[in-house]
């Protein structure tokens, strides 16, 4: 009987014990797991980083991606190298960031990307907020409205005076269905309560060239990609599509000056990274972009292409994409637009 009792003792004390040695070793694992994280973001980045542009080479976010770059690098201590993946609305390039294998990849693109898409397009293959984190936002790239030097409206008045006379019958280029430009005509139409029709264009490219050739009554399209023609003589600039005037464009009024501030559409662009980063390496990449933008140099360059610099930390380009994209959903279901 007391052999049972010792043996049961025994055996209860072990039981008792492994368990302890159990919380033992768990506890100093918990204690131990992020040193490791934090010594990789520490030694972040390791190697040549590698910042993805959902776009073709040339366009504006590419202009961007190649000069932030370089101030990137600078502060970084590491290369970094522009890699363009266009197609797909940018859903291809913003998808190769979330899959990549590395710790070095990360994109660089238009709001599109983070609100546009996310609004219209319910199956995309990566989560904004959870497999793409927002970093910052790091320069922004007003709208214009645009017609033909050769047009006889020089006022969005004018325009729109037209526009009631013949409801549907103006057209406006557009990169799409769903498009920045497509959403910010129909913002437009509903602020000014007339019926403007969109033509699908491939590119900015193709479709300023068909409004200066007589295809389209009217164009929307980035301030960069309009002002050489707007200065050569060739297009004509009828409002800023934005709550103030651009820096590039001074003698424009906005459609908030011009009463129709429900007409703004803020085009930007934003860094993001996918979520398996190193813990600390966000906020350092945080840090290197707000450094590399208050770098007179860097912003020089950002103007002279029509851009405007502008850093928005981690967490207010979290709430700007969170009201945009309930903006543009609502405006998507109230039209009736539905992407390609």
């Amino acid at each position: 009987m007391t052999t049972l009792k010792t043996m049961t003792a025994l055996t209860s004390r072990r039981a008792m014990l492994s368990r302890l040695g159990q919380a033992t070793v768990a506890t100093l694992g918990a204690g131990l797991l992020p040193l490791p994280a934090a010594r990789a973001a520490a030694a972040w980045p390791s190697q040549t980083l590698k910042l993805v542009v959902p776009f073709a080479p040339g366009g504006g976010t590419d202009i961007v991606a190649r000069a932030l770059g370089q101030e990137l690098a600078r502060e970084l201590g590491q290369p970094v190298v522009v890699e363009n993946r266009p197609g797909g609305a940018t859903v291809i390039g913003a998808q190769a960031v979330t899959r990549a294998t590395d710790a070095h990849t990360v994109l660089l693109s238009g709001s599109s990307t983070f609100t546009v898409n996310p609004a219209l397009r319910p199956q995309l293959p990566y989560r904004v907020g959870q497999d793409l984190l927002p970093v910052a936002t790091v320069a922004g790239a007003p709208l214009v409205l645009l017609v033909a030097a050769s047009s006889p409206w020089r006022t969005l008045a004018d325009l729109l005076a037209e526009a009631r006379r013949r409801p549907g019958q103006l057209n406006y280029a557009t990169f799409g269905s769903g498009s920045a430009p497509h959403l910010a005509g129909a913002l437009l139409g509903l602020a000014a309560d007339v019926k403007l029709q969109d033509i699908p264009y491939k590119g900015s490219a193709p479709a300023l060239a068909g409004l200066v050739g007589g295809e389209l009554q009217l164009g929307i399209d980035t301030v960069a990609a309009a002002a050489p023609l707007i200065q050569a003589g060739r297009l004509r600039a009828l409002a800023v599509l934005g709550a103030r005037r651009a820096a590039a464009l001074p003698a424009v009024p906005s459609v908030a000056e011009l009463k129709l501030p429900q007409a703004a559409f803020e085009a930007w662009y934003a860094l993001a990274v996918p979520a398996r980063l190193p813990e600390g390496a966000p906020v350092r990449l945080e840090q290197a972009l707000r450094a590399a933008l208050a770098r007179p140099a860097l912003r020089e360059q950002l103007q002279a292409q029509a851009m405007e610099p502008q850093f928005l930390d981690a967490a207010s380009t979290r709430r700007r994409i969170e009201e945009e994209t309930a903006r543009y959903r609502a405006l998507a279901h109230r039209v009736g637009i539905a992407p390609d």
